[in-house]
């Protein structure tokens, strides 16, 4: 899941970025302006943003990402005095807050909230073969055993079984698992997470589609 945090604040964004990568592929803006670039290019499964930005406030561009249609999750991150940005928030369009100073715990719970909320608002359990995967909570399911899966494995689970029988490339896939300039990027990663994919599922059922990527097929 890719998460945008935007945050001017050097420190409480570094520290901030560096706890929901944790659960996330995390990508950290300093600016509205930065951030619309990033929503521009980039799908996102949720944006944290702080209400206090330099020049365009976070609210400023929440309002302008409703006035747009866009429905990406968006939690409002506020000063512990500001009720009236709270409230504003809220009725803007934000779908959650959070007072500063608060706990990477609390942050990272209300975020998977979050996308578990989305996530679950019209789509029904996907069924391959002997499959079954709820994408709100990343339950997977073997002929009724359930399949335990590691936070990139399930990333990775997710865009193929949201491509049934539709290739899926490998720079697609590295879209999900990475956040911008992450220093772990390695040429086989995909392939090993695959790899640990097909020993828990079963070889068959990821094909490897030569010069693009990778399949699930029923």
């Amino acid at each position: 899941m890719r998460l945008l945090l935007v945050e001017d604040d050097r420190n409480l964004g570094k520290a901030t970025a560096e706890g929901l990568k944790e659960s996330f592929a995390v990508d950290w803006v300093r600016s509205a302006e930065e951030a619309e670039d990033a929503l521009s290019t980039t799908k996102y499964d949720l944006a944290v943003l702080d209400i206090n930005l330099p020049e365009k406030s976070g609210l400023d561009l929440l309002k302008d990402l409703r006035q747009e249609k866009n429905k990406i999750p968006v939690l409002l991150l506020t000063a512990r005095d500001a009720v009236y940005h709270r409230v504003e928030g809220l009725n803007t369009g934000a779908d959650d807050y959070l007072v500063k100073p608060f706990d990477l715990d609390e942050l990272l719970a209300r975020c998977a909230a979050l996308v578990r909320r989305a996530q679950s608002d019209g789509q029904p359990v996907i069924v391959m073969n002997e499959l079954s995967y709820e994408p709100a909570s990343g339950k997977l399911e073997k002929a009724g055993k359930s399949i335990p899966l590691s936070g990139r494995e399930r990333a990775i689970f997710d865009v193929l079984a949201h491509n049934i029988n539709r290739p899926v490339s490998k720079a697609m896939i590295e879209e999900r698992i990475y956040d911008w300039g992450s220093a772990d990027i390695e040429s086989n990663t995909v392939e090993v997470h695959i790899a640990g994919l097909r020993r828990k599922i079963g070889r068959e059922t990821i094909k490897t589609i030569r010069g693009i990527g990778y399949m699930i097929c029923t």
